[in-house]
């Protein structure tokens, strides 16, 4: 019994060996297949979440609306804190910039707004042209493209006509964002503002400016924001200095599918030709606002929702 035990075990010993063996083959060819494999289609991972939204404050971010959603948006700007009391610290001056937004596809958005300042409508073109990664394909930092177009519809003074063509502006920007660590991200927007019609010969169509802002997180779901526009100078212009540089700070709160934005700003246009080339509040005259972002986001294409 213990001879038959002896051979079982023994026999047993050699089938174990033998299938163990063989496994151990198929893993390590498995192994070789995946590793060459890895060779041949290397991975990159992007980096994500550099912001809560696509706009810092007033600037764009480098995020988009998500391929196959549309975003509403809800901009608010209010009067200037210095009005007091009497004029609820600017609250009984509210106006609105309601804006639909779509994702094309995972690097391309479009969107179109109607603005209550200045009764104009707008419309932008915003497209990732490098994006910041890890792995096979590494790149230090992200740059995204946005181009805008903007009509200002309000009714002539008496007197004055005005053409369709003179009440077009455009704007061209780079947005070029590093996020740094999970906290902390950091973006340039060097800025084209183009105006077709200007008062007078001696004010400029054209201004250039360099836009800086920055992300903190403070929690899972909120963070402080912050930025600031520096226009280049233009010589001999009443225009160009009748109006102020732009700085705005703000938070964002996150709250399940919505997105808050609250700021204070001395900007007043929530579009690139306002708010870059034509601020007119000053913060050391109380020339400053209070406002909010506010967005939704539906899905309409599930196919190329991810």
């Amino acid at each position: 019994m213990i001879k038959n035990f002896s051979f079982l075990t023994a026999f047993l010993t050699i089938c174990l060996s033998c299938f163990l063996l063989q496994n151990s083959f198929a893993q390590d060819d498995l192994d070789d297949l995946l590793d060459e494999q890895e060779e041949e289609n290397p991975t990159t991972d992007y980096v994500l979440g550099a912001y809560k939204s696509t706009r810092l404050i007033n600037l764009h971010t480098t995020e988009k609306v998500a391929k196959g959603a549309l975003e509403f948006r809800i901009s608010h700007r209010f009067g200037t804190l210095d009005g007091g009391a009497y004029e609820f610290f600017g609250l009984d001056q509210a106006t609105i910039r309601l804006a639909f937004e779509y994702g094309i596809s995972d690097r391309i958005m479009i969107g179109l707004g109607r603005n209550s300042f200045q009764k104009t409508y707008d419309g932008l073109f915003k497209a990732d042209l490098l994006r910041q990664s890890t792995g096979a394909k590494s790149m230090p930092f992200s740059m995204t493209y946005v181009g805008t177009a903007a009509i200002n519809t309000l009714k002539p003074a008496v007197g004055q006509e005005r053409t369709f063509a003179s009440r077009l502006a455009y704007s061209n920007q780079l947005i070029l964002s590093k996020k740094f660590s999970e906290g902390f991200s950091f973006m340039l927007a060097p800025s084209w503002v183009h105006r077709n019609l200007v008062p007078t010969e001696n004010d400029a169509n054209d201004i250039f400016a360099l836009g800086l802002g920055g992300r903190i997180k403070l929690t899972k779901r909120t963070s402080f924001n912050a930025e600031y526009i520096y226009r280049l100078p233009v010589e001999d212009s009443p225009l160009f200095d009748s109006f102020h540089n732009s700085l705005s700070i703000g938070f964002d709160i996150e709250t399940g599918g919505h997105v808050f934005q609250l700021h204070l700003t001395n900007s007043r246009s929530m579009i690139e030709k306002g708010f870059i080339a034509e601020t007119s509040g000053d913060w050391l005259d109380g020339g400053i606002h209070f406002g909010f972002n506010l967005t939704r986001e539906f899905v309409i294409n599930r196919k190329k929702f991810n």
